[in-house]
């Protein structure tokens, strides 16, 4: 087997195994299901933990800051699965990435919970950044590596995939939630801590079931450069700490930065890739075909992922949470999407097994998400200028289905398409493109939280939506001449 090809499973057609798909897409789906449990978990508590006041349990910095941070925490997370890509195609293969992730994972929640203050959060938000980076890219990877090119069930695996995702971010945020309004903040953190613990004991069981899979890196760093990339690597670290300690990175400016940096490293791979010359024309044209459904994506993820920043915040201020005599914590909210998620994901994944080639196409897919996305936030405008406690639950309930739909045309569809298009030699590193527009609309969600005004609200909505709605339509004006670069994928 050649090392400059990704190692596929034997027989992976006629694997039926685990609800018709390959068996080990059981042990992805569980580890991924219990990561998300960690990382959502703590993410649910974590933009409280910052602007509650000290008398709370929090640290009391202000609402504008803690959005910054927040969303620049989050595109950090998917701006490090570059670093978790090259590792796993350049050292270490996907499957060994995967569970050193895992690791960094939960001593990454292990030091929200037992460090005080700042030092918790800045060690604890580093190490799960890099942590989550490295298993995001790599889990995908080698879910993608179960099919073949022509298996028309990928899209519906990753959809199983992805079920698990949500099943961990349901239930993460409102036992986190339960524990946090009832103990405090930290013992939330070690929750999510034990949960990333029960994730690496059940991976690393089960792990024998992938065999060959993600075990060689698919292009190889030959043995004379690792001294000089270990090198660039302590030259980054000692420039980010510099730049830290110098005030050139602050707490309001975190997530303009991480916008400015992901941007920059999009530019810098669709470069690398597109002028390599490891890479045929067909492959080429696939990664030129990308580029209008990474911007469609980067566009829908700066709104989707105001879940963690405006909509959190909303929760905390304007949501009615009144249940029977009882006020629900404000985290809760964010294990609403999950439900639908949890709901739908098996429908979506059967419509698309049902239709097969015929379903529509990943670019016309894209355009719906983004566009559905843009009419969410439009829904917001009947319910502004209420004051605190004025916006229905129903309201915001109805407003994230939308975000569910928007979802799951979008985020599955999205992942399933950068193990299609990927040349042979950036097998995983195309799956972190997908990750970068990710990364770039996390973080504008903390950048475009800080234009949020209560007292003022609609302008928000109307500009946000309207914006996004225009880029759908374009795309789909534009999918035909797409599908043409794809060759063949649909």
């Amino acid at each position: 087997m050649s090392t400059l090809e990704p190692p596929t499973l034997t027989g992976s057609r006629s694997d039926h195994r685990f609800f018709g798909q390959p068996l080990p897409l059981a042990n992805l789906f569980g580890v991924e299901m219990w990561e998300r449990f960690s990382f959502y978990g703590m993410q649910g508590i974590l933009i409280y933990y910052l602007y509650y006041s000290a008398s709370e349990g929090g640290l009391g910095i202000s609402q504008g800051a803690a959005t910054s941070i927040v969303g620049a925490y989050g595109g950090t997370v998917y701006l490090s699965t570059i670093l978790g890509a090259w590792i796993a195609d350049r050292l270490l293969g996907s499957e060994r990435t995967l569970f050193y992730s895992a690791v960094l994972i939960m001593f990454g929640h292990i030091a929200l919970a037992v460090l005080p203050g700042f030092v918790g959060v800045g060690v604890g938000l580093v190490l799960v950044a890099f942590g989550s980076g490295g298993l995001k890219a790599t889990a995908t990877s080698i879910v993608g590596d179960l099919y073949d090119e022509q298996d028309t069930r990928r899209d519906a695996g990753f959809s199983i995939f992805y079920m698990g995702v949500n099943i961990g971010a349901l239930v993460g945020p409102l036992l986190t939630g339960f524990l946090q309004t009832r103990y405090g903040f930290h013992w939330g953190f070690g929750l999510a801590a034990v949960g990333m613990f029960l994730g690496l004991l059940q991976y690393t069981i089960y792990r024998k079931h992938l065999g060959e899979i993600g075990k060689v890196p698919p292009h190889p760093l030959p043995a004379e450069t690792r001294t000089k990339a270990a090198g660039i690597g302590l030259v980054a670290v000692v420039l980010i700490a510099v730049a830290a300690l110098t005030g050139l990175v602050t707490t309001s400016n975190m997530s303009d930065i991480v916008v400015a940096l992901t941007i920059i490293a999009t530019i810098t791979y669709f470069v690398i890739m597109l002028s390599s010359k490891q890479i045929t024309p067909v492959e080429r044209s696939r990664v030129l075909s990308f580029i209008p459904m990474f911007i469609a994506s980067a566009v829908f993820w700066s709104l989707f992922q105001q879940q963690f920043t405006m909509v959190a915040v909303y929760a905390d201020t304007r949501l009615d949470r009144d249940l029977f005599g009882w006020e629900f914590p404000p985290s809760w909210v964010q294990s609403i999407n999950p439900v639908f998620i949890i709901l739908f994901a098996g429908v979506f994944a059967a419509v698309w097994t049902k239709l097969g080639p015929r379903q529509p196409s990943s670019p016309v897919k894209f355009a719906a998400g983004t566009i559905i996305m843009g009419i969410a936030f439009l829904c917001f405008i009947p319910m502004a200028g209420g004051g605190p406690n004025s916006a229905p639950l129903l309201g915001l309930v109805f407003i994230l289905l939308l975000f569910t739909f928007a979802e799951l045309f979008l985020s599955p569809v999205g992942l399933s398409l950068s193990t299609k298009l990927a040349p042979k030699n950036f097998h995983t590193q195309m799956v972190a493109l997908f990750y970068l527009s990710v990364a770039c609309g996390t973080a504008m969600a903390g950048t475009l939280a800080g234009f949020y005004d209560e007292n003022n609200e609609v302008p928000y909505y109307l500009w946000i939506g309207g914006a996004s709605i225009a880029v759908g339509v374009v795309l789909a004006l534009f999918a035909p001449r797409i599908k043409k670069l794809m060759h063949g994928v649909q």
